[in-house]
């Protein structure tokens, strides 16, 4: 596996989402990513517990601990690199999170517009 570049959708060096929860495909604290992480868990989101009712809905529960995977489950607050199409999805169905730009991927703008992410992102309102 060959790690990206770490580059954000701003396209400055990508800045940590989240060391307590650790997250990040290679649970390095980033959204850093690869062509073998398949979900492009790339987006740098603030869990809300709207978010995570609708993730658990349709399928991705987060919020349940699974101490059998060394995850403790997440709660409003906390910071995660989410897939980037359920993070569209969700934006799609009105439950986005915050979003932190300088900790999303740039490979993100693949999937999800900037203008998406620039409404979403931490401050923006």
């Amino acid at each position: 596996m060959t790690m990206d570049p770490s580059v954000n959708v701003l396209g400055e060096p990508l800045e940590s989402c989240s060391d307590d929860p650790l997250t990040g495909y290679y649970r390095n604290g980033s959204c850093d990513t690869c062509d073998e992480d398949t979900g492009s868990h790339t987006v740098c989101a603030v869990m809300t517990a709207e978010f995570l009712a609708f993730s658990k809905y349709v399928g991705n529960d987060l919020s349940t601990p699974r101490p059998e995977l060394g995850f403790a489950g997440l709660k409003p607050g906390d910071r995660w690199c989410v897939c980037a199409a359920r993070f569209l999805q969700a934006h799609d169905e009105g439950c986005s999170p915050e979003v932190d730009l300088s900790a999303t991927h740039m490979r993100a703008l693949e999937v999800v517009p900037l203008a998406v992410l620039q409404a979403r992102a931490i401050g923006a309102d």
